[in-house]
């Protein structure tokens, strides 16, 4: 399994590469979405505001290349904003249009915690899907983030974890996945969702 980790100037792509690579998955940074084509799958990190990773994904081309590659059954996994961006809709710094493979929204986590949510929380699984291969409930997880997903059909909510609320943890549909948390620094837990995802394909 070759995986590109997609680059649009918004990602912690380093702790993803060289987790991938401890796995012993080929794996190779990406800018230039006509490269995406030579991969077996892709993963779409994010960090910042869902406003601006959007539009830097559609100025670098690579919105429609992934979606286009999607199509192709090529499985994508999205971490952290990366997930959120899976979305219809987010309403961060107003309503932003995301990529629109799993159906839902995006909004600020409605809670009286403080906010951004940053810290180990436990997992606990709604939906098995190949990922969770492995994984319990009360397995904990790295998070950082202060909005949260809502899928627009329950079947597509994998995970939760609790922040004063229910959170969605993991979406999934079909060959596309998305985890809220960081499983590149969420220990033996996340470093056993990615080796699932590297194994979808074998």
């Amino acid at each position: 399994m070759s995986i590109a980790v997609i680059d649009y100037g918004a990602g912690n792509l380093k702790s993803v590469t060289k987790a991938l690579t401890h796995l012993g998955f080929s794996n190779e940074i990406v800018s230039n979405p006509g490269e995406l084509e030579r991969f077996d799958a892709m993963i779409l990190p994010g960090v910042g505001a869902f406003p601006m990773c959007m539009e830097a994904l559609r100025r670098h081309g690579m919105d429609l290349a992934i979606k286009t590659q999607c199509q192709k059954q090529k499985p994508l996994l999205g971490i952290c904003l990366g997930m959120q961006m899976l979305l219809d809709i987010s309403l961060e710094l107003g309503e932003t249009t995301g990529l629109g493979m799993i159906p839902g929204t995006v909004d600020r986590i409605p809670t009286v915690l403080k906010l951004p949510h940053i810290g180990w929380n436990s997992l606990q699984i709604v939906h098995d899907n190949p990922l969770t291969k492995g994984i319990s409930d009360g397995d904990y997880v790295y998070f950082v983030h202060g909005f949260c997903a809502k899928t627009a059909d329950p079947a597509d909510l994998a995970m939760t974890t609790e922040y004063g609320t229910t959170v969605a943890a993991m979406v999934a549909r079909d060959h596309v996945f998305g985890c809220q948390f960081h499983p590149e620094k969420s220990g033996d837990v996340g470093m056993q969702m990615l080796k699932n995802f590297g194994e979808l394909n074998r």
